[in-house]
C-alpha cells in the first residue's frame, strides 16, 4: 500500500491556508515587525502542526547571506592535534546548526592567504573562525583589511581583533606554582612553537609562578620549539644532566614525547623526575604513570567562538556565555 506523500509547505501556502499576508507569516516566523499576538500564535501553531521549515537558501538570497561559516585550520597540524580540533569543531558546529549555519573547513598553509581570498571573492561565507592565532600572521593582517567578519581562537596582541581563548597564562602559572610548592627548585620547561601566541601565554605563566614565589628561573633548563622526538630527546638528556628535578611540558604532544624519552633513558617518573603538562588529553591520562595536567573546556571554546561570530553577524544568539574555566588534574607523575 502506497503512503501519502507529505506536503511541503511554503510561506505562500501558509498565508493562503490562514487567510493572512505573506508579510504577516514572515513576521511571525522571524519575531520581528508589528503583528498581533493572537495572529502570531496562530501562524506558529500551524507551522508546528505541519512541520514547516524555512528554505535557508531562499532566506539567504533575500537577506544576502550564505548561511555558511568558514573554519580556518592550519595545514601543518599533526595527527596528535586532532582531538583538540575535533572538540573545538564540535562546539562550533553545535552552535552554528542551531542558527541554520553550515561550517566550511578551509586549510591555510602558513602565511598563504589565497584560500581566504577565494572565499571572499566567491562570497561563499558570511564570517570566518580562525582556529589558531599566529604572531605577526599575514592571515590576521589580511582578515583585518577584508570584508569578512572573523573571530580568532587563541590570544592576540591586536586590541581591535575579536578573539576567544582559554586562560592559558593563568593555568600555566597555577600548574608551575604547584610543582614549585612541592619543593622543586630546578624546574625545566619544554616549550612549543614560538610562532604561536599560545606558546607565549604559557611561557609567561611559567615565569609568573617563579616570580611570585621568589624562585629564580634557570634559563639553561628552558627548551623552546621542542616539536619533534629528536629535539625533545636531546633536551631531556641535557636538562637531566643539568640537574633538573621536574619538567613542565607546554602540551600533551610534547609531554608524550618527553615521557617516551625518559622511559628510553631509564629515568623513572616520578622518583627521579616529576613531569606535568599544560594541556591534558586521554593519552596522558592513560600513560604509565598518568601525567598531571591542565584540563580545558575545548568544546566550550568552540561554542564561544561561534557565539561571538554570530553576534558580529547580527544573529543575537540566546545562549549564555559561560566562563572558560580549567582544572589542574593531579596524577602520579608529580607525586
Amino acid at each position: 500500500m502506497e503512503t501519502e506523500e507529505k506536503k511541503i509547505y511554503t510561506i505562500d501556502d501558509i498565508a493562503r491556508e490562514l487567510g493572512v499576508s505573506k508579510t504577516t507569516v514572515s513576521r511571525a516566523i522571524s519575531g520581528k515587525g508589528r503583528i498581533g499576538q493572537a495572529t502570531r500564535d496562530r501562524v506558529l501553531a500551524f507551522i508546528k502542526e505541519h512541520d514547516y521549515r524555512p528554505n535557508v537558501v531562499a532566506r539567504g538570497l533575500a537577506q544576502r547571506k550564505t548561511y555558511n561559516i568558514a573554519l580556518l585550520m592550519p595545514k601543518d597540524y599533526v595527527a596528535t592535534d586532532f582531538l583538540f580540533f575535533k572538540d573545538c569543531m564540535n562546539g562550533i558546529c553545535e552552535i552554528a546548526s542551531a542558527y541554520d549555519y553550515d561550517i566550511i573547513i578551509s586549510m591555510v598553509d602558513g602565511e598563504d592567504v589565497s584560500q581566504i581570498e577565494r572565499l571572499e571573492a566567491n562570497r561563499k561565507v558570511d564570517g570566518i573562525i580562525v582556529s589558531r592565532a599566529v604572531v605577526s600572521s599575514r592571515v590576521q593582517k589580511y582578515l583585518k583589511t577584508c570584508r569578512e567578519p572573523f573571530v580568532l581562537i587563541g590570544p592576540t596582541n591586536e586590541p581591535d581583533v575579536p578573539f576567544v581563548d582559554n586562560k592559558n597564562q593563568e593555568a600555566g602559572k597555577e600548574l608551575t606554582s604547584i610543582m614549585l610548592m612541592k619543593g622543586m627548585r630546578h624546574l625545566a620547561l619544554l616549550g612549543g612553537n614560538e610562532s604561536y601566541n599560545v606558546t607565549g601565554s604559557r611561557y609567561q605563566g611559567f615565569l609568573d609562578a617563579h616570580q611570585e614565589l621568589g624562585i629564580p628561573v634557570d634559563k639553561n633548563l628552558i627548551f623552546m620549539n621542542a616539536d619533534n622526538q629528536l629535539v625533545v630527546s636531546d633536551a631531556v638528556s641535557k636538562l637531566y644532566e643539568a640537574g633538573a628535578d621536574g619538567i613542565v611540558c607546554m602540551d600533551d604532544v610534547i609531554c608524550s614525547m618527553c615521557m617516551s624519552s625518559l622511559r628510553e633513558k631509564k629515568i623513572q617518573v616520578p622518583m627521579q623526575m616529576k613531569v606535568a603538562s599544560m594541556y591534558d588529553s586521554k593519552n596522558l591520562e592513560y600513560h604509565n604513570p598518568p601525567v598531571t595536567s591542565i584540563k580545558f573546556d575545548t568544546t566550550g571554546l568552540g561554542q564561544m567562538a561561534c557565539i561571538r561570530l554570530l553576534e558580529i553577524l547580527g544573529e543575537n544568539p540566546q545562549e549564555e556565555i559561560k566562563p572558560l574555566n580549567y582544572q589542574v588534574i593531579l596524577r602520579e607523575s608529580t607525586q
